[in-house]
């Protein structure tokens, strides 16, 4: 088998089913565990108790699915119109870009699954698993290592061509294929993303406190949102995009022109108020399909509250939080309550 050859056409039905770039790394990440294992003895990763959990063996691919020699890392765009920067109307929802369309996991995974079939008919039958923030895989290391981009100081991959605007996806094989040369760092100087986090989550270049970070406040954190934090978050429900908003280098990202990506549900520009008027069953069903039904109708509200709590002090807006004050979840009524407390002192 000419696998440099293969390599090539690996690349090339890649671009063919979606992905706009594809690389190929080594499975040997030793230079980033100790790193992994300094982030986690930090407690930086909060209530995701897996990181912790699966440990080193994020750092370790070769353990994680036995016989895997190389990881084919590929890069799909998911930026739907231009960003107009952070200002918005502190009355809308924000919710983070990635999140406003179908859930990435699915779409993502469809495309590995397919381009390894593409391999398997090329190359017969191999070992192989597909990864979509699925399983503990340092994604970003490995693109780096494909030579897709660079860690930003955000901790995100950049590419000079297309900023950070994309999604990422693995596949780890057991194929001997040439891997490319890692990517060189070009943020230079700058550190606009360090100075415009709100909870400054950044603690310094590469160094990110999930924590503080408000994508894992309204996300991954199940339990209540610590009060010092709720104002910092402001209007962000979902997610925030604010690093990668002031990033210079997202001046060179493309316009996706993949459809499952699509916003849904006017989620680009529905107020505070109708989302946290929403039932269970319409969170259920309007969000089918969407990466934001995985948090659940009670995180939801949660998040909505501390946005109400955040926004400016209107007739509907303290209609809509009195309506909840009653709610079976007790994390639902202390967020309500936070919120109605803090438009009273700010009438005072």
């Amino acid at each position: 088998m000419d696998y440099a050859a293969l390599a090539q056409r690996v690349k090339h039905w890649g671009r063919e089913l979606g992905f706009q770039a594809v690389g190929i790394a080594s499975a040997d990440l030793a230079s980033a565990e100790p790193r992994l294992l300094d982030w986690l003895g930090k407690g930086w990763h909060g209530e995701m108790e897996y990181m912790a959990r699966h440990g080193a063996l994020r750092a370790r691919p070769a353990e994680l699915k036995p016989g895997t020699l190389r990881v084919v890392s590929c890069r799909m765009d998911y930026l739907q119109n231009v960003p107009q920067g952070i200002g918005l109307d502190p009355d809308k929802a924000y919710i983070a870009r990635y999140a406003r369309g179908r859930d990435y996991h699915k779409v993502l995974r469809a495309r590995l699954q397919a381009l390894c079939e593409r391999i398997e008919g090329e190359a017969g039958a191999f070992g192989y698993r597909v990864f979509t923030d699925s399983a503990p895989v340092l994604e970003v290391e490995l693109a780096v290592q494909a030579g897709l981009g660079w860690r930003g100081k955000h901790t995100l991959l950049l590419d000079r061509s297309a900023g950070s605007w994309f999604f990422l996806g693995e596949i780890y094989c057991d194929l001997p294929l040439p891997a490319d040369s890692p990517h060189t760092e070009h943020c230079g100087s700058c550190e606009r993303c360090i100075d415009i986090c709100p909870t400054q989550a950044i603690r310094a270049p590469y160094q990110l406190d999930a924590r503080r970070c408000i994508s894992y406040l309204t996300i991954e954190h199940k339990s209540a949102i610590p009060e010092e934090l709720r104002p910092l978050i402001g209007n962000r429900v979902y997610g925030c995009d604010d690093c990668q908003l002031v990033c210079p280098w997202n001046r060179f990202a493309q316009v996706s022109r993949e459809g499952d990506f699509a916003v849904r549900n006017g989620l680009d520009r529905a107020t505070l108020v109708e989302l946290f008027g929403w039932t269970e069953r319409e969170f259920d069903e309007r969000l089918r399909g969407s990466p934001i039904r995985r948090i659940g109708y009670e995180r939801w509200l949660r998040n909505l509250a501390v946005g109400l709590g955040n926004a400016p002090t209107a007739p509907d807006v303290i209609a809509a939080l009195r309506a909840r004050e009653d709610h079976p979840s007790e994390l639902v009524r202390e967020h309500v309550r936070w919120a109605l407390a803090r438009h009273e002192r700010l009438a005072a």
